[in-house]
């Protein structure tokens, strides 16, 4: 949100997502000397949001280098993300953020959305949505 969208100046960390689980141990150790060298708090790189993520999308490419391949999640996905997570004033924001760069009518938008929800998490994630689109567009 921060890089991409220049949601906000800052945040505390940067979340993240290990595809490859028996590399996990090695990406913790690679973050802890960076974080040591940098004199950063040792949770810089959270993967806290694997909690909220479904599925898998093509996003493009933010970082590229030998053994490694950062990609965002697309749009749509993360919005899913925020509206399961839908926790404080930032998760509101940053969804509000994220449906100006969609487009498409309301349905279009939840119909691109719905795939990535967390399940348990659709109903809440919904009224959610509800509310930000009526914030953001009226009762269209």
């Amino acid at each position: 949100m921060v890089l991409v969208y220049e949601a906000r100046e800052s945040t505390r960390d940067v979340d993240a997502i290990i595809l490859e689980p028996p590399q996990a141990e090695m990406v913790r150790e690679l973050a802890r000397v960076v974080s040591a060298e940098r004199g950063w708090m040792d949770e810089w790189l959270n993967d806290g949001a694997k909690g909220y993520l479904v599925g898998l999308s093509s996003g493009p490419v933010v970082f590229s280098a030998p053994g490694i391949q950062v990609r965002r999640p697309a749009t749509a996905q993360l919005l899913a993300m925020k509206l399961s997570a839908w926790r404080d004033d930032i998760d509101i924001a940053d969804a509000r953020r994220l449906l100006q760069e969609m487009s498409g009518s309301r349905e279009d938008i939840w119909h691109a959305v719905e795939p990535y929800l967390v399940p348990g998490d659709e109903l809440k994630a919904q009224y959610a949505f509800a509310d930000l689109w009526e914030t953001h567009n009226g009762d269209n």
